[in-house]
């Protein structure tokens, strides 16, 4: 039997591996990453980010779609940093979102766990159920898939 051992992905190797930046950036950190087969990515949520001058104003709550979002980015960087050895490749695409719920909302304040773990792969498309959680419980779930464009051709 043998053992994967886990890695942790900080922000400057995030940011290596996807093209996001400030404010679109959401995830802070992988705090485990078993190779492309499951990991651990981290958002905390503050009350300074951007959406929440609209989202509400008077009562602040993360968008659901950035929750996804969160999870597509956890998911994308372990594709890239396993599949590429962490080569940044030309573009990354999120094509499907399937099976969403939304179940808590999640407010300023919380740190946000994005459980990712892959249910299949195929060439350069894989496909991860995601379970996005506060202090343990379930807030989100949904099942996504991407693309690695790799010299432009998928």
């Amino acid at each position: 039997m043998t053992t994967v051992s886990l890695e942790t992905i900080d922000i400057q190797r995030l940011m290596q591996l996807l093209p996001h930046r400030y404010p679109f950036l959401l995830v802070d950190r992988i705090l485990e990453a078993r190779g492309d087969e499951f990991g651990i990515g981290i958002k905390n949520v503050t009350i300074n980010e951007p959406q929440f001058t609209g989202h509400f104003p008077e009562k602040p709550v993360f968008p659901g779609v950035l929750l996804i979002e969160a999870m597509a980015q956890t998911a994308g960087a372990l594709c890239v940093h396993n599949k590429l050895g962490g080569e940044k490749p030309p573009l990354v695409y999120f094509m499907t979102i399937d099976k969403a719920k939304f179940r808590k909302p999640v407010t300023p304040g919380d740190r946000v766990e994005f459980h990712m773990t892959k249910i299949n792969q195929r060439r350069n498309i894989w496909w991860y159920k995601g379970e996005a959680k506060v202090d343990g419980a379930l807030v989100a779930e949904a099942e996504i898939s991407a693309m690695i464009m790799t010299d432009g051709k998928a």
